[in-house]
């Protein structure tokens, strides 16, 4: 339950600000933070337990019928990254309270964040990979409206847009190689999939899987090519990009990288793809940092190159790489962080990050500089602070790789490279904020030190580089092995941290890299000049051009293929219909199987033909719409026959019901419309029709004859064997509606409903004249309520309606049920609306039949909430036989609640249709006179 807690306290945060908003911004921060905190404490309760090498575990049956369980696993690894989400998201909450404007809605951001931390920690403790997917598309919209925060800003929109294109297509990637792994695996449980690395690696589908699964993990942590989204997510608030940018969203795939390395990792193909995916994102983007004016800008691209070495550390595949990787993971967290806070106090106090404008601040804030150096420095690994130690072990692995061969000299080079455009832009950061002569055209000049509680949460995170760097092994020692060993999947080598291993390439790598980075920082003019030159450009500007093309072939294609004409998409319907079969039964050798058909008798063929005659001429006479009604009844009772011939009365019963209240639906309609239509259609178009409706008419016999002639099991056997004795019901169609897939039935009824709603919505309010005349000019009756109608109907309501009762009760044992006993009240009540009219019946019918379809539907929803009470899954039914004096046994069935909820739906959604179409008119007018020659005068 503690793990649960864990997850979910965020989402208990994220109700209270918008809520205590009103109270002021300093009690709205207090409740943000009251979660978290609670939700840290926790997990520090945790941590001896975690450390000693125990996983704690919390496990609830969701979905177990698809493998989705509530699953939850707390080990090293996800220790540590929940540390890292709760506490730096504690601070951002702390550092937001300060930095947002009053005309900004303070608790709309604590909302968000807050649903942004729940789907974080629901990501890095899920131990069933299905559940980590849907927190991970939690991430992806929750950054996307995060990112947007402001969104009267088109570069918040875009930037939003552009991250969640880029991630929600990584996602859909991820999806499919989980399910590819759940596959190879036999389970979505992660502890057996991590179990599992030698059969997914032996496996035929491992290349594949690989693939798909480092798609998700490098758009979610911004790996080259996928790199250009991180970036232009600046947009978005400083506590935002603090938040989500360095310290947790964009860890995601690192940490997707870091949890499926038992199962993935230790192949060349997992080398060489993770390493130089890694190798290019590092370099590249270090070097591209240099060049960025804003701050935030080079802090971006920072970040990226910097997930590029965590990524490149683990595709070396070496356990002390892995180990560095989760300890750079701590280290960039906590500087990243640092450095984000800062360069918002920087715009917060000047109204600006442009680093060509922003110069000399050591001056005028000279704590914060202070702080803002020190990160910096962490960042470009100077000695003595945690950046240095993590890079010191990065290098050291990069000496010992056996993939590279000959080649092995590559990969030192290109890290050592990476390191100096490190320290370069490092530099940059430095001297031209803090130093660099005095600022220039400043929107707030003269600036100064930020509110006291702004600069805590920086202070703490620089506290802890330099405890780190000073101390490792009283700090961060336990927990980088702790995480470290729950990626390998095995204790980790043994190995010490210390700032001083002696005089060895690494540290001399360490050396080029420092002395480099300030040589290339100092000759940055040319460099500078070059890139303007040759690799300046805008990826903002690429990705929005795509999106436009995109959307224009979308576009051209859909106006080619939708025109508004409904035969042109029934032609392309079933003409691809008709492909798709061709191409199913093409390879059979025989159309016809081995079993006999049934016998022809006389009365089968004569109903036949009465089918035949009935669609044909519904085809022919369409446009004389009364007449064409009249033959499509003959078909609906010709279908109605036939279910009966098959012995199928529960269906025949629905389709009779069906049938009646559609013609009755369709007379409202066409009372409204022209009796005649023209002919629109041109003898080209009507030979197209012919020659598709013939080539599918003639494709579904010959499907039928394949498939009637051959053997084949049906499920029917197991709903007839198990009806008595697990639905207790002899009906085996009802009690297959109520009970086998009483689920469906209630999505078919709530689906109805909201149909019905639909269409009072559209009717409600609009009022159709009335016609005083046919077609032809001939007057309808004055009294539109004849009176034996009106008394023939009021005799018959009573009979019709416990006639749905009996064939309501009946139906769990005989033919009926709540749906076929709904059709028949609703057949009963439009009769006695139209033979009486709306006004009669409304003074004695105060029905509000959206309440009753909506009624009709909670019933049947709290009939399965109540198999809740006793431990069954939702919408299990039950029954007993019950004694009655003079009335003997009888038997009860819980399914008769459920089936209420269908009548009672059914009645509310098809009266609330019906109803409301019948009380279109309203007003009434007179045909215009007209002269000798039939014109209007």
């Amino acid at each position: 339950m503690t793990l649960l807690l864990i997850v979910f306290l965020p989402l208990l945060g994220a109700l209270l600000p918008m809520a205590t908003e009103r109270y002021g911004r300093n009690i709205c921060a207090l409740s943000a933070m009251l979660a978290p905190l609670i939700a840290l404490g926790l997990l520090i309760s945790t941590i001896p337990t975690v450390l000693s090498g125990e996983t704690l575990f919390y496990h609830q049956p969701w979905l177990p019928g698809l493998g989705l369980d509530l699953s939850l696993r707390l080990d090293g690894l996800s220790l540590m990254f929940a540390l890292l989400i709760t506490g730096i998201g504690l601070l951002v909450l702390l550092y937001a309270r300060y930095y947002l404007s009053s005309k900004d809605s303070l608790g709309k951001l604590y909302t968000l964040l807050q649903v942004f931390m729940l789907a974080m920690l629901g990501i890095v403790m899920s131990d069933n990979i299905l559940l980590l997917l849907v927190f991970w598309e939690l991430t992806s919209l929750s950054s996307f409206l995060l990112i947007g925060y402001w969104s009267h800003q088109s570069t918040a929109r875009k930037g939003a847009r552009m991250a969640l294109a880029i991630t929600g297509a990584g996602g859909l990637c991820l999806l499919a190689g989980a399910l590819l792994l759940g596959h190879i695996v036999g389970s979505f449980n992660l502890g057996d999939i991590l179990a599992a690395g030698d059969q997914i690696r032996a496996h035929a589908l491992y290349p594949i899987t690989l693939i798909l699964v480092l798609l998700g993990a490098f758009t979610k942590s911004a790996q080259f090519p996928f790199h250009f989204w991180l970036p232009h997510a600046m947009a978005a608030p400083t506590p935002v990009s603090a938040y989500l940018h360095s310290a947790t969203m964009v860890k995601a795939g690192v940490f997707l990288l870091a949890r499926m390395y038992p199962a993935l990792a230790g192949t060349e193909l997992w080398f060489f793809i993770v390493s130089f995916t890694g190798l290019a994102t590092l370099v590249y983007a270090a070097y591209t940092a240099l060049f960025k004016h804003d701050i935030k800008g080079l802090l971006a691209y920072s970040t990226v190159s910097h997930l590029g070495l965590i990524t490149l550390l683990f595709g070396f595949s070496t356990p002390l790489a892995a180990a560095a990787a989760v300890f750079h993971i701590i280290n960039h967290a906590t500087f990243k962080a640092s450095l984000f806070m800062a360069a918002g106090i920087i715009d917060h106090e000047t109204g600006t990050r442009d680093m060509r404008k922003i110069n000399g601040l050591w001056k005028y804030m000279p704590h914060t500089a202070l702080l803002a150096m020190v990160a910096a420095a962490a960042m470009a690994g100077v000695p003595l602070l945690n950046g240095f130690l993590s890079k010191e072990m990065f290098f050291a692995e990069s000496l010992h790789l056996s993939y590279m061969g000959g080649f092995d000299w590559i990969m030192p080079l290109f890290v050592t490279l990476g390191a100096l455009f490190s320290v370069a832009y490092s530099c940059r950061f430095i001297h031209d904020v803090f130093f660099n002569g005095e600022p220039r055209d400043l929107p707030k000049y003269p600036p100064h030190e930020p509110p006291r509680f702004m600069k805590i949460p920086v202070e703490l995170l620089v506290v802890l580089c330099l405890a780190v760097g000073i101390f490792p092994n009283f700090t961060v020692l336990p927990f980088m092995e702790a995480g470290a060993s729950a990626v390998l999947g095995e204790t980790m080598p043994e190995y010490h941290i210390a700032l001083w291993h002696g005089l060895n390439l690494p540290l001399l790598m360490s050396a080029v890299a420092l002395a480099g980075g300030i040589l290339l920082y100092v000759q940055r003019k040319g460099l500078f000049a070059f890139y303007e030159r040759k690799f300046r450009r805008d990826e903002k500007l690429v990705f929005e051009r795509r999106i436009q093309w995109g959307e224009q072939s979308a576009r051209w294609l859909t106006d080619r293929l939708e025109n508004g004409s409904l035969q042109r998409y029934l032609a392309l319907f079933f003409g691809s219909a008709v492909v798709a079969g061709a191409i199913g039964l093409w390879p059979l050798t025989t159309w016809t199987g081995p079993v006999a058909l049934t016998p022809i008798d006389p009365v089968s063929l004569v109903a036949t033909a009465l089918l035949m005659i009935g669609a044909f001429g519904t085809v022919l006479i369409h446009h004389n719409r009364f007449a064409a009604l009249l033959l499509l009844s003959v078909v609906g009772l010709i279908v109605a026959l036939t279910f009966i011939r098959f012995s199928a009365p529960d269906l025949a019963l629905t389709q009779l019901s069906v049938e009646v209240v559609t013609i009755v639906l369709l007379m409202l309609a066409l009372y409204f419309l022209p009796q005649l239509t023209p002919n629109e259609s041109g003898p080209k178009r009507v030979g197209r029709d012919i020659v598709i409706s013939g080539a599918a008419g003639l494709g579904v016999g010959l499907l039928c004859w394949t498939v009637l002639t051959r053997p084949f099991t049906s499920i029917s056997d197991y709903f007839l064997e198990n009806s008595v004795s697990g639905g207790g019901g002899t009906n085996v169609v009802n009690v297959i509606l109520v009970d086998f897939r009483g689920f469906d039935t209630l999505g078919e009824i709530t689906v109805l409903a909201l149909a019905a709603v639909g269409i009072y919505a559209i009717l409600h309010g609009l009022k159709l004249p009335l016609p005083m005349a046919d077609g032809d000019g001939r007057r309808w009756a004055r009294d539109p309520h004849p009176p034996i109608l009106s008394v023939m109907t009021r005799i018959l309501m009573p009979l019709a309606i416990m006639v749905s009762l009996y064939i309501f009760l009946r139906g769990h044992n005989m033919p009926g049920g709540g749906f076929i006993a709904g059709l028949v009240t609703s057949v009963a009540l439009i009769l006695q609306y139209i033979s009486t009219g709306t006004e009669w019946m409304q003074q004695r019918l105060r029905w509000n039949y959206r309440k009753v379809a909506a009624t009709g539907v909670l019933i049947a929803t709290f009939t399965g909430f109540a198999s809740w009470l006793f431990g069954y899954p939702f919408l299990t039914s039950t029954f007993t036989h019950v004694h009655w004096p003079f009335v003997g046994d009888f038997e009860l069935a819980s399914a008769m609640a459920f089936d209420i909820g269908v009548y009672v739906s059914v009645v509310g959604a098809t009266m609330l249709i019906l109803a409301h179409l019948g009380k279109l008119a309203q007003t009434t007018h007179e045909p215009p006179p007209v002269n000798d020659q039939g014109e209007k005068v």
